[in-house]
């Protein structure tokens, strides 16, 4: 059985620091080795705040059921899933106002403006280079949204030669695999790069475009819930995990918050989210 463990920025110092000693008392190092590797730990256990006492978080906020801006207030899975994070850190969370998705990264790489960016994050190796990502904490693959009686249907074949011609317009959210997954397969139609998820799937609505790409828990999302004239053409399994992301300059909030994520699935409280966002 786990023990739920919360964690400030100074007990997990602490955790880290005690663990590491008792290690190394068991295996009999000198002294001198303890406090150098006791001190190497500390540093990469501690972490910067760009307010202290509070974690603040980067996001579109118009993904939902991820995330979304409701009559001012910030909702959603990922959103409940920082305010958790935030509370194992003893920490406050704190929501920046909505920004579009592609400016997250470059945000938190320049740093002083927030400490993380949550926002249903695919982990790629190209994201990878610019900052650090969190263990993975949902899985995902992409779906390609239609007008209901666009008569776009068949198997992954049909749906791709159907898309893929010089007359048809595929929408996307700009910097999403989405996008990437459109531009690499679909690549005589015109790619209309957009910010919002509301906007893409307004414009599939209503005929100015012939489809949309996005995160199929998305799609699902906004064709049952809010565009109930669209549906869902095509399930894409690229096997995606969503990651948070963290400065790379910052190692010890990545640690801090792998521990909070590992807690959350050993106590019970992520597969409650999950229910409560998903019904799974």
């Amino acid at each position: 059985m786990s023990t739920k463990t919360n964690l400030t920025r100074r007990n997990f110092v602490a955790v880290s620091a005690s663990t590491l000693g008792l290690a190394l008392a068991a295996c009999g190092g000198s002294g001198s080795a303890d406090t150098a590797t006791t001190e190497a730990t500390d540093a990469a256990a501690e972490y910067t705040l760009v307010t202290e006492g509070k974690l603040i978080v980067a996001s579109d906020l118009d993904f939902p059921p991820l995330d979304s801006f409701e009559g001012g207030v910030a909702q959603g899975f990922d959103v409940d899933l920082s305010t958790e994070i935030a509370k194992r850190l003893g920490l406050e969370v704190e929501y920046l106002p909505p920004m579009d998705f592609d400016s997250i990264i470059p945000l938190i790489k320049q740093g002083g403006k927030a400490d993380i960016g949550n926002s249903a994050f695919s982990i790629t190796e190209e994201r990878k280079a610019e900052i650090d990502f969190t263990d993975a904490y949902l899985d995902s693959n992409l779906g390609v949204a239609v007008k209901s009686d666009s008569g776009i249907a068949g198997d992954e074949a049909a749906i791709i030669e159907a898309l893929n011609k010089a007359e048809m317009t595929v929408a996307v959210q700009a910097g999403t695999t989405g996008e990437a997954w459109v531009l690499e397969n679909l690549p005589n139609a015109k790619v209309v790069p957009l910010a919002s998820v509301t906007v893409c799937m307004t414009g599939v609505s209503t005929g100015q475009y012939q489809a949309f790409c996005a995160d199929l828990p998305v799609i699902g999302h906004q064709c049952t819930v809010s565009f109930t004239d669209c549906q869902i053409a095509l399930e894409i399994p690229t096997g995606e995990q969503y990651g948070i992301v963290v400065s790379k300059d910052n190692p010890g909030l990545t640690a801090a918050i792998n521990q909070a994520l590992a807690d959350m699935e050993a106590d019970g409280t992520m597969a409650s989210l999950k229910e409560k966002w998903f019904g799974v």
